[in-house]
């Protein structure tokens, strides 16, 4: 039963995974159309050139009867000397003479009538330079001239041969021609939608919460992100161009088997066609099921090989200085291993697909050959019977590769679209307004949150009037860090209110919120890009001198120009800022929130892992961005908060004191015990 309902599900999700790609599809459907109107040309050129086969074949036959009839007129000469034996020798000679004289059977066979017959509709039809009369054929161009379908000794001449290969050879080159804009027009269709599910998977992720990203790991984000849509896009743009260019070559080879079991009255391949596909495609498919779990499986496996990657270079510092790089690449090979083992499980049935289709694909063709040889079909006949059969061989091949290729993309789609489906965005209204402008102040109103039932704040209340600094100190996960991201709206709050100007922010849009609040985070993020860039982030229309205004005020126009960067602002910091040391870092990330001037500032431990020189020009810089601004600081050092109009005192997602420096010393309690341990010598 559970086999049942898992074959059912997986159906389930196939019908609706491919009607999800047929909708993306849309949008370019008139590039799909030319590509698709391609294809059938294809198909037409095809059934073409297999009509022109038995032709040209037939001139051979023809050849073979003028061979016979020679013989026979020297059969002829024979008789009628014997018979004239008794006669006088004029009486002879006009036997003789009699039994020379050419028999016209030879252009008026049969085979040579259909020929020119046939010759003449197609060059009607197609518009090609030359036409025919009788045994006359007239051409046209490249220049006119005409000669005699059958010399007079009643073999077919060079130039009708020659004409069927011509038009065998137009009609190929056009049909290759047509092959061209199909493949280019179907790969292109199917390149654009994967590019397009990309661009959709990072705008889904870039929406997401950071509750979202707390709860998946980046490197199954980005295997998803890269290497999914990468097998993704392979499997589209090979399988439409063999989905909308095969089934109409195997058409045409079908519909020139019709016409000549028709003419020849010889309906045995029907019979196979008809017994043979059904037979192909019902183990193709069920393969195709079994492919694409395994496949979804070997994506999985790929995704924990980029989370081993990411991790062990994001933590490059720590693995060199723990001298830990073995035991990094003792975890690579586990899991890369595991891919392995799980890949070739699934290529080893993917590979499987050829064979077994070329094993079934012969056995017909010599099981038909063999029926041919029994039955004494002519050289034309099984020509014409043949030809298309072996011509529809190798799109019948890319067909059937075709099934293994949608599965394994199937099961690409289905983790993009699991990716896609979750939403763990925050919620704007409908409603939301505008938050044009800071006017009053912020208040944290009994506010409750939980991360996996886990309480992180409790019951939390306090107010930040405008132009004021609050700072929050306390132990390591009271709950410092949460209040910043709820008062920026990183996270929602599971109780209570965050209010700015006295209205909820869940009521304004999260962009113009964001717009109005700056922060400055204990371990700022760097791009690899420039210095420049760096502090501009964020504020893409600032010109070079505004770049250079910020960082003098933050304290880092000094090491940007002064030679220890050689490229000055135009230096690329590398990853995370990798060329930059804490200090530099941390003021270019004050550069950036003064650059972008907000009325409301959220330091999260700004100075706390900088040496004493290097903090004072942080904290200059800081008191500079922090002027005629409303600021929350969560502070480690006491020193850079004692000037601050409140302090709280967190403990467990509580607050267990508040006041000013002083006052909170004078209760001789948390705060003064944290005071006392930090300045203790």
């Amino acid at each position: 039963m559970w086999h049942q309902d898992e074959t059912c599900n997986l159906e389930t999700r196939t019908r609706h995974g491919y009607w999800r790609l047929l909708g993306y599809v849309r949008p370019y459907w008139k590039r799909l159309a030319v590509g698709i109107i391609a294809g059938m040309l294809v198909g037409g050129s095809v059934f073409v050139s297999l009509l022109t086969i038995p032709q040209m074949i037939g001139v051979v036959d023809i050849k073979v009867k003028e061979t016979a009839q020679n013989d026979d007129t020297a059969r002829r000469i024979v008789e009628a000397m014997e018979k004239s034996s008794a006669a006088g020798e004029a009486e002879k000679i006009a036997a003789v003479q009699k039994a020379m004289t050419p028999d016209t059977a030879a252009s008026k066979d049969p085979q040579l009538a259909k020929m020119l017959n046939t010759a003449s509709k197609i060059g009607k039809n197609l518009h090609l330079p030359f036409s025919i009369d009788g045994t006359t054929i007239h051409v046209t161009w490249p220049k006119e001239f005409s000669f005699e379908a059958v010399s007079p000794e009643g073999k077919v001449a060079w130039q009708l041969f020659g004409l069927y290969v011509a038009m065998f050879i137009l009609a190929w080159v056009f049909k290759n021609l047509a092959r061209y804009i199909n493949a280019y027009c179907t790969r292109w269709v199917g390149s654009r939608v994967v590019a397009d599910l990309r661009a959709q998977i990072f705008s889904r992720l870039m929406r997401q919460s950071l509750k979202y990203f707390g709860k998946n790991d980046v490197g199954q984000l980005i295997s998803r992100a890269v290497n999914d849509t990468a097998a993704l896009e392979y499997s589209i743009t090979h399988s439409v161009e063999d989905l909308t260019n095969a089934p109409l070559q195997i058409i045409g080879c079908v519909a020139a088997i019709i016409v000549a079991c028709r003419e020849y009255n010889n309906y045995s391949l029907i019979v196979m066609l008809l017994v043979g596909p059904p037979l192909l495609l019902v183990p193709m498919q069920l393969l195709g099921r079994v492919i694409r779990k395994y496949y979804r499986k070997s994506y999985a496996r790929i995704a924990d090989v980029m989370t081993r990657m990411h991790e062990a270079f994001s933590c490059i510092r720590v693995v060199k200085a723990y001298n830990t790089e073995e035991i990094e690449l003792d975890r690579f090979r586990f899991v890369n291993r595991k891919y392995f083992r799980q890949t070739v499980r699934a290529m080893r049935l993917h590979v499987l697909v050829s064979p077994m289709v070329e094993i079934l694909i012969g056995i017909a063709a010599m099981g038909f050959l063999f029926y041919s040889y029994r039955s004494g079909v002519s050289v034309t006949q099984l020509t014409a019977l043949f030809a298309p059969a072996l011509m529809a061989y190798q799109p019948l091949k890319e067909l059937s590769k075709v099934i293994a290729i949608v599965q394994q993309s199937m099961a690409a789609a289905d983790r993009i679209f699991d990716l896609l489906d979750t939403d763990m965005e925050l919620p704007e209204k409908a409603d939301a307004v505008q938050l044009k402008e800071f006017s009053s102040g912020i208040e944290v109103r009994n506010v409750t949150f939980s991360y996996d039932d886990h309480t992180v704040i409790d019951n939390v209340s306090f107010s930040i009037p405008k132009g004021s600094m609050v700072a929050v100190v306390g132990e390591t996960g009271s709950g410092k860090s949460t209040l910043a991201n709820l008062i920026a709206r990183f996270y929602d709050v599971s109780d209570g209110q965050v209010l700015i100007d006295g209205k909820d922010i869940r009521d304004y849009t999260i962009a113009s919120l964001r717009r109005l609040i700056g922060v400055v985070n204990q371990n700022p993020m760097m791009f690899n890009d420039t210095i420049a860039d760096n502090i501009a982030y964020g504020t893409p229309e600032a010109s070079r001198d505004d770049v250079i205004a910020a960082a003098k005020l933050a304290n880092a126009h000094d090491f940007i120009s002064g030679g220890v960067h050689a490229e000055g602002y135009d230096t690329v910091v590398g990853e995370n800022g990798f060329k930059l040391s804490g200090g530099e870092k941390q003021r270019i990330a004050i550069a950036r929130a003064i650059l972008k001037n907000p009325p409301i500032l959220i330091l999260d431990e700004a100075t706390s892992a900088l040496d004493n020189v290097t903090e004072r020009l942080v904290q200059d810089a800081l008191n500079r961005v922090m002027n005629n601004r409303t600021v929350f600081a969560i502070a480690h050092r006491l020193t850079t908060i004692q000037h601050a109009d409140k302090i709280i005192v967190m403990s467990r997602g509580k607050i267990v004191e508040c006041g000013t420096h002083d006052e909170l010393l004078a209760k001789n309690g948390v705060y003064r015990k944290l005071h006392d341990t930090q300045f203790e010598h």
